[in-house]
C-alpha cells in the first residue's frame, strides 16, 4: 500500500525497481526502508538482478545516513519470513542509522553446537 501511494510515506528514493522511504516507527531516526516495487514476499523470491539494485539503493542511503546524520554505523536488516519477524509479506530492507551508546540490541542471544555438531551442520549445508 505504501508503493501504491494508499499509506503516505516520505520518500528518499523512487525509480522503476524500488523506493526508499523513512520508517514511521523507527529505531533512530532516519531509519530507512529499501522496498522492491514488485511485491517479492522473500529474498528467496527476488531475482537476483533486483536483489543487485536494492543493495545499490541500501549502499547510498548507507553514505548519507553518515554524511547528513552523522551515523557511525547502520544495520542493514532483511526479515525474511514470519518467523524471522517479516509482518509484510514484500520484500524490504532496512537502513537504520547506529551511533555508539545508542542502547539498541539487534542480536539475539547466542547458542552453542553440540560436539561435532558444527562440521556435520557445515557439510549439509555447504553449497553445490
Amino acid at each position: 500500500r505504501i508503493i501504491s501511494g494508499e499509506i503516505p510515506s516520505v520518500q528518499l528514493h523512487a525509480d522503476d525497481t524500488c523506493i526508499a522511504i523513512l520508517d514511521i516507527a523507527p529505531v533512530n531516526k532516519g531509519h530507512a526502508l529499501v522496498i522492491a516495487r514488485h511485491p517479492y514476499p522473500t529474498v528467496g523470491d527476488c531475482p537476483v538482478e533486483v536483489l543487485g539494485h536494492l543493495m545499490e539503493i541500501v549502499q547510498r542511503i548507507d553514505a548519507v545516513l553518515r554524511s547528513e546524520l552523522g551515523a557511525e554505523a547502520t544495520n542493514i536488516v532483511i526479515n525474511n519470513g514470519p518467523a524471522a519477524g517479516q509482518e509484510v509479506p514484500h520484500l524490504h530492507i532496512h537502513v537504520i542509522p547506529r551511533y555508539e551508546g545508542d542502547g539498541k540490541r539487534f542480536i539475539p542471544s547466542k547458542t552453542q553446537y553440540g560436539e561435532g555438531e558444527i562440521a556435520e551442520l557445515g557439510a549439509r549445508l555447504h553449497l553445490r
